[in-house]
C-alpha cells in the first residue's frame, strides 16, 4: 500500500502540474467560450477519463518497463524533464497567443451532443503531451517498491491527479462559460496566465530532472 507522505508528495506534485493551464485546460475554455457550461463539463469528464487512461497504460506498460530498468528510467525521466522545460519555454514564447488559442479550439464546430463531447474530451486528455510526460516520468517515482503490487500502486496514486483535474478543469470551464465576454476581450489576461504557467513548468521540469530514484 501507499503511504500516506507519498500520497501528499504526490499530491503536491499533481497539483502544482495540473494547476498550470495546458492544451486540456485550453479546450475545456474554447468550448466553454464556444458553447457554455454544459459543454464545458462534458468536455472536463472527457479530459480526466482520457487522463487515467494514461495512468492505465503506465501501470501495465511502461511503468513497468520503467521500474525494471534503470536506463529506461534515467532516460524516460530526462526526457520528460527536457519535455517540461520545452513546454515551459514554449508557453512563456506563446503567452500572448493564448486568447487566440483559446476562442478558436471549437469556436468553428458547432455544438455536439453529451457524449461525443465527453469523447472529445477524452481524445485531447489521452493525446496530452503534459499528461504523458507526467505519468510516465513521475507516477513511477513515488511507488513503494518494496510494498510491491506496482500497477495497483499505480491506478491509486493517479486517482489523485485525477480528482484534481476533474476539480479544476471543471472550475476552469464553469468560469470562462459564466464570463465569456471578459475572458475573450483582453490579451493580456491570458498572457499572464501563460507566462507565470511557462516559469512554473520549466522549473518543474528541472526538478523532475535532479530528483527520483538513484538505484
Amino acid at each position: 500500500m501507499v503511504s500516506t507522505d507519498r500520497f501528499l508528495a504526490f499530491a503536491a506534485m499533481s497539483l502544482l502540474v495540473i494547476v498550470i493551464p495546458g492544451p486540456s485546460v485550453l479546450f475545456v475554455i474554447g468550448r466553454a467560450l464556444a458553447h457554455g457550461r454544459r459543454t464545458a463539463v462534458a468536455t472536463a469528464l472527457g479530459n480526466v477519463i482520457g487522463s487515467y487512461l494514461l495512468v492505465v497504460a503506465v501501470a501495465f506498460g511502461i511503468g513497468s518497463l520503467v521500474e525494471r530498468s534503470v536506463t529506461v528510467y534515467l532516460a524516460v525521466k530526462l526526457a520528460g524533464a527536457a519535455y517540461l522545460v520545452f513546454l515551459g519555454v514554449q508557453a512563456f514564447r506563446h503567452r500572448k497567443e493564448m486568447r487566440a488559442a483559446a476562442i478558436g479550439t471549437g469556436s468553428q464546430a458547432p455544438a455536439r451532443g453529451d457524449a461525443r463531447t465527453v469523447l472529445d474530451g477524452a481524445l485531447v486528455g489521452v493525446t496530452n503531451p503534459k499528461g504523458i510526460v507526467f505519468f510516465a516520468a513521475v507516477l513511477p517515482q513515488f511507488v513503494d517498491h518494496s510494498a510491491g503490487q506496482l500497477p495497483f500502486q499505480m491506478l491509486l496514486l493517479g486517482l489523485i491527479p485525477i480528482s484534481i483535474g476533474l476539480v479544476t478543469d471543471t472550475l476552469w470551464g464553469l468560469t470562462a462559460s459564466a464570463a465569456r465576454g471578459w475572458f475573450a476581450r483582453s490579451d493580456r489576461r491570458l498572457s499572464l496566465i501563460g507566462g507565470a504557467g511557462g516559469f512554473t513548468m520549466i522549473g518543474l521540469g528541472l526538478t523532475v530532472a535532479v530528483t527520483g530514484r538513484a538505484d
